[in-house]
């Protein structure tokens, strides 16, 4: 493991659907009638997006918690103030293999090859051995596919979408079965097709597991400059930039929606993929 290195619908219907939501300010906890629609800005080669609402978290894991790292502190409240979209699954191969046969993502890098499957196969499982930089080729060739705003989350963004209203030590309680997520546990010693365990709340899948998922933040050791506002994490070491969720090769102590991993921006390895947002209006 080398982390710590260490069905189409509209936005304004997806929107719409978030008036289901309610979402309590003073502690961070939304209350899920149910998520919002699913919906794509051009045809299959787009990833499916949710809308995630606007609301105000408590970043981090306080001491107390097991498997806590030294970097997932202090906590520190975060106010999003505007609803987002978010990849409602990691970026699949069937995505990035689009990518690369329109000529905005590379098949291979000085002669190796980007985002080789590893022998485990393509079609829906995560792309993977992918870098940061190659996650940002997807998200400008997507946006100029379709002219919107498509980008990486920030720290703050993924880790709010993947607590979706809690605040326990992972999404749905203090402990998580390999029932619910692909991976050491799991026993499944690969990747496996996005989608396959439950979603969260906001409707997202596979926020825990299967891949680690790149984000915009550059590396910090504390939260001592984190933005209160949801933006990403320009200061820091920007040769190294965060990683979130753990992967199909990871304890369970890295499925934690506080968890932190970061590695350099042109790193690639097999549990490396990721996920990808856009601003709405």
């Amino acid at each position: 493991m080398t982390v710590l290195d260490f069905m189409t619908f509209s936005p304004r219907s997806a929107l719409a659907g978030l008036a289901a939501w309610i979402v309590t300010a003073a502690c961070g906890v939304a209350n899920a009638q149910t998520a919002s629609q699913p919906f794509r800005d051009c045809d299959a080669v787009c990833p499916e997006l949710v809308a995630v609402p606007a609301g105000t978290f408590v970043m981090g894991s306080s001491a107390k918690e097991k498997g806590r790292g030294p970097d997932e502190g202090p906590t520190h409240k975060v106010t999003i103030a505007r609803p987002f979209a978010v990849g409602r699954f990691e970026v699949t191969f069937d995505e990035w293999d689009a990518c690369v046969a329109a000529g905005g993502c590379k098949a291979t890098d000085n002669g190796t090859a980007v985002a080789s499957d590893a022998g485990w196969g393509r079609g829906r499982r995560p792309v993977i051995n992918v870098s940061w930089r190659d996650a940002h080729d997807y998200g400008a060739w997507l946006s100029a596919k379709t002219g919107k705003p498509y980008r990486l989350l920030s720290e703050a963004e993924w880790e709010y979408a993947a607590r979706a209203g809690g605040r326990s030590t992972f999404a749905d309680g203090e402990q998580i079965s390999p029932s619910a997520a692909n991976f050491k546990d799991s026993g499944t010693n690969a990747t496996v097709p996005v989608g396959g365990y439950a979603p969260n709340r906001f409707g997202i899948y596979d926020m825990a597991g299967n891949v680690w998922e790149w984000v915009e933040d550059c590396f910090t050791l504390t939260y001592d400059t984190a933005p209160a506002d949801g933006g990403a994490n320009a200061g820091g070491d920007c040769g190294r930039r965060m990683l979130r969720g753990g992967g199909w090769n990871t304890p369970d102590n890295f499925l934690r929606p506080a968890a932190r991993g970061r590695n350099k921006v042109d790193f690639r390895d097999n549990d490396f993929g990721f996920r990808i947002a856009r601003d709405l209006p």
